[in-house]
């Protein structure tokens, strides 16, 4: 029991750090990509064409005998969780991480877990008891993620030597994007998008309660996505309609790598996760995508990371255990209420929370989340979250 415990636990943690390091390789091809002559926008009717073409056959099969009716509540919330990641946050961000670069563009992104939090709490999907030393965690954690971001934007310092970077002598990247006069722009790009995406994480995690089909919800954002991002994009290039014609190249590259990793894979992954953990557990890894891009980037767009961008990166990881930490904290609390509540209920609950990532839909069509009971959600997380990406 305890040893099947370790290992559902690890299957979040696993599943979130190797969903970064495939956002991380996304930034860096999108942004060779970009700096090549790319549309941002064609990039993004691609991209969830790809997606929409590789989970559509998935949520077909899988999920024939379980795919819940669609309602007219349910559409909208596609439409607006389409809007909200597809559209804006993918058009916001590479038009920002173009403008600067795309170590700067994934350090700022290191406050969504912030903009998630402060939602989650408006939305009272997140509680806060002050006299709770998990809760303060998540405090803490929050406040030294958006300080360490803050400082890589604000402090560059000289530049920290790495073995494969010791030939580059051309300025850090930081320091280039900072002198153009597109660098402002690109910032608050990068800002908006985050606070859409933040809105893409909570809204999804609403709409799996009424409609709890991961596959399916995915290939529906990807595919209403790709409608609205292509007459998005119709009108930004109507002048340009050689922006359409991509070939075997880094372009055709990025567009099925982020369709399959970074919308296909990742919307259905982040889905599962957020179920289990919440869409500020999501959230708490992205400083680690900061860092892996950092890194490659070093490496293959030869951007210089600077003492700033490591004295940050470290603050950022200190903050991202403390908001995990305290919310494995929440996770053991809800699992305490709802065995406490178990005898009263039947102990159905007791034995249903909390959902993990292998636990998908049963046989009976019904999925174990539909039949917890209503007052395990009045916890300081709730356990129904679903998720992006």
């Amino acid at each position: 029991m305890g040893v099947g415990k370790v290992l559902n636990d690890v299957k979040s943690y696993l599943a979130m750090i190797l969903l970064q390091v495939g956002f991380a390789g996304m930034y860096i091809v999108a942004v060779a990509s970009l700096k090549r002559g790319m549309s941002h926008f064609v990039l993004v009717v691609y991209r969830n064409l790809v997606a929409t073409a590789v989970m559509a056959p998935f949520a077909l099969w899988f999920e024939r005998s379980i795919r819940p009716k669609m309602t007219l509540t349910v559409f909208i919330k596609i439409m607006g969780l389409a809007l909200l990641e597809p559209v804006l946050d993918q058009n916001l961000y590479y038009m920002g991480a173009n403008l600067t670069s795309a170590g700067f563009a994934s350090a700022l992104v290191n406050v969504l877990p912030s903009v998630t939090f402060v939602m989650a709490l408006i939305l009272r999907m997140e509680k806060v008891r002050l006299r709770s030393v998990h809760s303060q965690a998540k405090i803490v954690g929050t406040v030294l993620t958006v300080a360490g971001a803050v400082l890589m934007i604000l402090y560059h310092g000289p530049v920290v030597p790495f073995p494969w970077s010791k030939a580059q002598h051309h300025g850090g990247a930081a320091g280039q994007a900072a002198a153009g006069s597109g660098f402002l722009t690109g910032t608050i790009c990068v800002i908006v998008a985050c606070v859409a995406w933040s809105g893409f994480f909570v809204l999804q995690s609403n709409t799996l309660r009424s409609y709890p089909a991961e596959l399916s919800l995915t290939a529906l954002i990807c595919l209403m996505g790709s409608l609205m991002s292509g007459a998005v994009a119709l009108v930004a290039e109507r002048r340009n309609t050689q922006a359409w014609v991509i070939g075997f190249d880094t372009r055709l590259f990025t567009a099925v790598y982020a369709g399959i990793v970074c919308s296909g894979v990742a919307y259905y992954v982040q889905g599962l996760v957020s179920r289990q953990r919440g869409p500020v557990f999501v959230t708490a890894f992205n400083p680690l995508c900061m860092i892996v891009t950092s890194v490659m980037g070093s490496i293959i767009l030869k951007e210089e990371i600077t003492l700033g961008s490591v004295i940050g990166a470290v603050i950022i990881v200190f903050g991202l255990y403390a908001l995990i930490w305290g919310k494995s904290k929440d996770q053991e609390n809800q699992v305490a209420d709802v065995s406490a509540s178990g005898g009263s209920k039947g102990g159905a609950a007791a034995g249903e929370l909390p959902v993990t990532l292998g636990q998908l839909p049963n046989g009976n069509g019904k999925h174990e989340l539909g039949n917890t009971r209503g007052h395990v959600f009045d916890v300081e997380t709730p356990a129904t979250n679903n998720g992006h990406y």
